[in-house]
C-alpha cells in the first residue's frame, strides 16, 4: 500500500471525526483555490525571470544560461500541476455546490410535504363533497333569484282592452269638437246682394261703384269660407 493510501485510510479511520458540513467543505475549497491562485501567479513571474536571465547571459555565460532554463522548466512544470489540481478542486467544488443545493431542495421539498400532510389530516373527502354540493346549490338558488327580480311584474288588472280604446277615440273626437267650436266662421253679410243689371237694348252694361265693392267684398267672403271648409276637413282626418 502506497503512502498516500495509507495517509487516507488513516485519516478516514478517526470515527470521532465529524463529517464537515457542505459549507465548511466549500469554505475550504474556495480558500485553496486562492492560495494555489496566488501560487499561480508567484511561479509566473519566476518563469519571467529565469527566461530574462538566460537570455541576458546567452554566450556569454552558458552555465548560469543552462541553470536558468532549468529552473524555468521546473517552475513551469509545478505551474501544469497546479493548473490541474485548480481545474479538480473546481469541479469538486461545483459538485459540491450542486449536491448542496439538491439537499437543500430535497429537504424543503419534504418539509413541505409534511406540512401538507398535516394539512389533509383535517379534511374529510366526504365533507368536501357534501360541501361543494351545498355550495352549487346555493348558486342555483341565488341566480333563480336573480332571474326572478329581473323578469318583468305584471299584474291581471281585468280591463277590456276594446272597451278602452273606444274611450280614448271618444275622448279625442270631444276634444277635435272644441277645436272646432273655437274657430271663428265668417260673418253673413247683412247688405242685400247687387242687383241684376239692366240688359235693356241700347244701354251699356255696367254697375255703379257701389255694386261694384259689395260684388268683391262677397268673393272674399266666400274664398275664407272655403278655406275654413278645408281647414275643419284637414283636423277632422
Amino acid at each position: 500500500m502506497s503512502k498516500l493510501g495509507k495517509f487516507f485510510k488513516g485519516g478516514g479511520s478517526s470515527k470521532s471525526r465529524a463529517a464537515p458540513s457542505p459549507q465548511e467543505a466549500l469554505a475550504r475549497l474556495r480558500e485553496t483555490e486562492e492560495m494555489l491562485g496566488k501560487k499561480q501567479e508567484y511561479l509566473e513571474s519566476r518563469i519571467q525571470r529565469e527566461l530574462s536571465l538566460a537570455k541576458r547571459h546567452g554566450t556569454q555565460n552558458k552555465r548560469a544560461a543552462l541553470q536558468a532554463l532549468k529552473r524555468k522548466k521546473r517552475f513551469e512544470k509545478q505551474l501544469t500541476q497546479i493548473d490541474g489540481t485548480l481545474s479538480t478542486i473546481e469541479f469538486q467544488r461545483e459538485a459540491l455546490e450542486n449536491s448542496h443545493s439538491n439537499t437543500e431542495v430535497l429537504r424543503n421539498m419534504g418539509l413541505a410535504a409534511k406540512a401538507m400532510k398535516a394539512v389533509h389530516e383535517n379534511m374529510d373527502l366526504n365533507k368536501i363533497d357534501d360541501l361543494m354540493q351545498e355550495i352549487t346549490e346555493q348558486q342555483d338558488i341565488a341566480q333563480e333569484i336573480s332571474e326572478a327580480f329581473s323578469q318583468r311584474i305584471g299584474f291581471s288588472d281585468g280591463f277590456d282592452e276594446d272597451e278602452l280604446m273606444a274611450e280614448l277615440e271618444e275622448l279625442e273626437q270631444e276634444e277635435l269638437n272644441k277645436k272646432m267650436t273655437n274657430i271663428r266662421l265668417p260673418n253673413v253679410p247683412s247688405s242685400s246682394l247687387p242687383a241684376q243689371p239692366d240688359r235693356t237694348p241700347g244701354r251699356l252694361p255696367g254697375l255703379s261703384s257701389t255694386a261694384h265693392r259689395s260684388r268683391a267684398a262677397s268673393s272674399r267672403r266666400a274664398a275664407e269660407e272655403d278655406d275654413d271648409i278645408k281647414q275643419l276637413s284637414a283636423w277632422a282626418t
